[in-house]
């Protein structure tokens, strides 16, 4: 019986010359062969009906005797099998390390050697053997080789394996393999014996369908997911026709799955095979007499093998996903990594926005807010920066929201409030012979909700020894116009205390001007977008009549409910004169001054701006 592998078939003498079969004599065979049988009754007795296949190999590595176990399992006579070389009955030589080990063994260098084997039986059939050669006792010379036929065992492993890498309900390779697979892949040697050296990746997740399991139960549910597996394969199998592979598809739990594509010819290939599966999952289904239809979202990765690591490539193709989730579901996206630094960035300042409040890395600037009859300062708006140690100087439009998400708006709320109130009394105090002016602070309606907004202004006013009508509270449209209970309450404590009430951005969110009526406001900010429909007058193109209407009326509107009206993002002279015209009471914008520092400030007191 020999090996599925040829090699080398020298046996190898004690001072590690090579001998061959036909340097050892019929004599000296014969002489070992007679000691063999010479060994007491009890042992040959016990070596002859043993069920484990054994033989006696010499020094030399030739068998001396063999029991009727060994020469069963290879086909082969016991009495044929003496004289020859045993590394060659059992495959010893198709590898060198087995091959080192047993020479080593035959010296008397190793104690033992033991190794796993598939070998052919003489009528074709292959089967698993667990090899083991260990010294004869007692001195004797040589070795005593045993065979275990361990094909059964190996074949339970096998389904064993196959059942702990596949998934039950669609039967596809499950997460376990799939990352084995994928880590096998990104292995150089994987790519740099040739190949494209590229990889690629469609990351699939159902759109709503917890919504069957919930309506229909899990048993309809998973025939759908075996169904979408189905297609899934089909796709992988149509893709893959005139290439080395197919894609493999896997499910990765829940209602997602996945297919990867070695060896890619580029970002096109990926692109074809994503279309290719929407189109297959749109078709409806008909599961269990019910008729469906259900969509996926597909996140789409590729890129070159060679510095990607199987983390990276999933946590890309998870971000894409939730993209394509984001975008509208039902399509396919492709990973941008600029649109992923920019969530890493993000995520980054996400991280570090609560400890840099603590560490002070927070500073206002303030923008004037001037008297479009006379050109002089009225108060300021307070706008917050952050100076990141890595990303440079913020403004609020990178941090705002965040802070808004993770809760940190109230500590980062409160210390605006505070060092703006703190400034302005300063500027009271440093320019007593002038009109104080007064400060606007942003506020976030989760300041309202989550602290007691009230009681927070109420200790900075009188911390800071602030008058309360030179503090101006600035809120969204949308936040303002649907406020009820506890911001409503809110709102009417500080209006009642005399903090001044502005409505952000006017005229881009509710609009309910009958509402606007019943709310302690005091201000209203017209959105920038009005003003900049006036920026062409005087420029050589005749300016849009309609946009003087609109923001003339609201104006009129607001006086008759005696409230003032702020005119945001003045940038042009021509701009400024317009809105005098039709009443706006203060303007604010890049014609008067950008957001600066505190002197800078000081120095626009009383002087026209």
């Amino acid at each position: 019986m020999n090996g599925t592998s040829e090699g080398p078939a020298p046996a190898a003498d004690l001072d590690g010359s090579v001998v061959t079969e036909s340097d050892i004599t019929t004599p000296a065979r014969t002489e070992r062969a007679t000691a063999a049988r010479t060994e007491p009754p009890s042992h040959r007795a016990a070596f002859a009906a043993a069920p484990l296949a054994m033989a006696v190999v010499d020094r030399e590595g030739t068998v001396v005797d063999a029991n009727p176990a060994f020469g069963e399992l290879l086909g082969v006579v016991p009495r044929e099998l003496t004289g020859a070389l045993a590394a060659d009955l059992v495959d010893l030589t198709s590898d060198a390390r087995t091959w080192h080990s047993y020479r080593e063994v035959l010296r008397g260098r190793q104690a033992k050697l033991r190794c796993k084997r598939r070998l052919k039986h003489p009528d074709g059939h292959s089967m698993w053997a667990q090899i083991t050669i260990t010294p004869l006792a007692d001195e004797t010379p040589g070795v005593l080789l045993s065979v275990a036929d361990i094909t059964a065992r190996r074949e339970l492993q096998a389904r064993l394996r196959h059942l702990q890498m596949h998934d039950p309900v669609t039967r596809l390779p499950n997460r376990t393999l799939f990352f084995e697979r994928l880590t096998a892949a990104l292995e150089p040697e994987s790519y740099e014996q040739g190949g494209t050296g590229r990889i690629g990746l469609c990351y699939l997740d159902l759109d709503g369908f917890q919504a069957v399991n919930d309506t229909l139960g899990h048993r309809v549910g998973d025939r759908l997911l075996a169904a979408v597996a189905e297609r899934l394969t089909r796709c992988a199998g149509e893709a893959g026709q005139g290439r080395a592979t197919a894609p493999l598809v896997a499910r990765l739990g829940g209602d997602e799955f996945a297919l990867l594509v070695e060896d890619s010819t580029g970002t096109e290939q990926l692109a074809d095979l994503a279309e290719a599966l929407l189109k297959a999952i749109q078709a409806p289904f008909d599961v269990s007499g019910h008729r469906m239809s259900v969509s996926a979202s597909i996140g789409v990765v590729e890129r070159r093998a060679e510095g990607t690591s199987a983390t990276g490539l999933m946590q890309a193709a998870d971000t894409t996903l939730y993209w394509a989730k984001a975008d509208g579901r039902d399509r396919w996206t492709l990973f941008d990594p600029e649109r992923n630094a920019h969530r890493m960035t993000r995520q980054a300042l996400a991280s570090t926005l609560r400890p840099a409040i603590e560490r002070g890395e927070f500073q206002l600037e303030y923008q004037p807010l001037v008297g479009m009859e006379d050109g002089r300062l009225r108060g300021v708006e307070a706008l917050v920066r952050w100076n990141h140690p890595q990303f440079g100087m913020l403004t609020p439009n990178r941090f705002i929201a965040l802070a808004e998400e993770d809760g940190s708006i109230v500590p980062l709320g409160r210390w605006i409030l505070a060092t703006a109130c703190r400034q302005a009394r300063q500027w009271q105090l440093d320019h007593p012979d002038e009109p104080p002016i007064f400060v606007s602070v942003n506020v976030a309606v989760r300041q309202v909700w989550d602290s007691d907004l009230v009681a927070d202004v109420a200790k900075t006013l009188a911390e800071t020894g602030l008058a309360p009508h030179l503090l101006q509270l600035e809120l969204t449209e949308s936040a303002v116009m649907g406020s009820a209970g506890r911001p409503l309450q809110a709102l009417q404590a500080l209006s009642d205390m005399g903090v001044g009430i502005a409505i952000d951005d006017f005229g881009t969110g509710y609009s309910n001007l009958a509402y606007l009526s019943r709310l302690p406001v005091s201000v209203l900010k017209l959105d920038g977008s009005f003003v900049r429909g006036f920026q062409y007058e005087g420029e050589g193109v005749a300016p849009n009549p309609a946009d003087e209407v609109v923001v003339e009326a609201m104006i009129q509107l607001a006086h008759r409910l005696g409230l003032t009206v702020t005119a945001e993002c003045v940038e042009t002279s021509a701009q400024a004169t317009r809105l005098r015209r039709i009443g706006c009471d203060t303007g604010q914008g890049w014609l008067y001054s950008r957001p600066v520092s505190p002197d800078r400030i000081s120095g626009l007191m009383g002087a026209q701006v």
